[in-house]
């Protein structure tokens, strides 16, 4: 039987690395056996990414870069990482997909254009989109060690939190509401899950 192929999206700092654990853990306790990823991947396009975003260079002068880069990460992710495991009958979590691509590359650069590049990836069985407030989230970004990106600023994730709000409908996603206790959180997100899974 084919693995179920379940997506967390969100703004840096609405948890969807902790959320991606927890529910990973909730899908093992019911029997099933779970592998987690995320995006950019770890293979070498996503080691490029990650290189270009914590970069000197502006965002704009990379975002038709990144744009390009994020979607053959993506479809390179798919062919090595996930599809291989979803074949296998293994549920597959995904820390950012489609939805982070058409959020904070249409920033910068034409929907439609970002949604072209995208039209190979296979849509997720199910979505889920973590909110915060903004401040809250930030406060998250700038409180962890490591080298800020060119998407930390304030005025940058105001848009980005709007933007996924906007879009989410496009990727059929979930809003779970992820401010308070991370096992509150947690519980909401995965009924959310179980909801959209039929579970």
């Amino acid at each position: 039987m084919r693995g179920r192929f379940i997506v967390l999206e969100g703004a840096d700092g609405t948890g969807t690395t902790t959320q991606a654990r927890a529910l990973a853990d909730h899908l093992i306790a019911k029997g099933r056996t779970v592998h987690v990823t995320a995006e950019p991947s770890r293979g070498p396009i996503g080691a490029l990414i990650r290189q270009m975003l914590g970069g000197e260079r502006p965002r704009e002068a990379i975002h038709r870069e990144l744009a390009l880069l994020f979607a053959a990460d993506r479809l390179d992710h798919l062919a090595r990482e996930i599809e291989p495991k979803l074949v296998a009958g293994v549920d597959v979590i995904s820390d950012r997909y489609v939805l982070s691509s058409l959020v904070y590359q249409s920033l910068d650069l034409p929907l439609p254009w970002i949604e072209s590049l995208n039209q190979h990836a296979p849509p997720a069985e199910v979505t889920v989109l973590l909110t915060l407030p903004v401040d809250v989230a930030l406060a998250r970004v700038l409180g962890r060690a490591g080298q800020r990106e060119v998407f930390d600023a304030r005025e940058v994730q105001a848009r980005v939190h709007a933007r996924y709000l906007e879009l989410a409908q496009r990727a059929h996603a979930r809003v779970v509401d992820g401010d308070g206790a991370i096992a509150e959180v947690s519980a909401r997100l995965c009924a959310a899950v179980d909801a959209a899974l039929g579970t």
